[in-house]
């Protein structure tokens, strides 16, 4: 049985729970962690729970627009990823944690 064969027959609602589930995951460790990396991680769960939903609604819809969207927040999440790291290796540097309760500023 093809990848395509199990999952062509499940309904759109069934990616929007999991796609649910992600984001709360998502949700619940930006809010819990204080490592920033984790954070970081956490944040790009979030962003692909959104892109599952967008690709459900779209395959649902028969158009392609969910997927032109995802593509987009795709290439913002790899931007975002790679000023982030470079922030948090430069704070690293600096401050010597990455601990988001001991950075309050970016000055120092």
């Amino acid at each position: 049985m093809t990848p395509e064969q199990l999952l062509g027959n499940a309904p759109p609602s069934w990616y929007l729970v999991l796609s649910a589930v992600l984001f709360a995951i998502g949700v619940v460790g930006v809010l819990v962690r204080r490592n920033l990396i984790v954070i970081f991680m956490c944040v790009e769960l979030m962003l692909n729970a959104v892109n599952l939903s967008f690709v459900a609604f779209a395959r649902a819809q028969g158009v392609m627009d969910g997927q032109v969207i995802v593509f987009f927040v795709m290439a913002v999440a790899a931007a975002e990823a790679a000023v982030g790291l470079a922030i948090m290796l430069q704070l690293f540097r600096v401050r010597e944690t990455i601990n988001a309760d001991e950075v309050t500023t970016l000055r120092w």
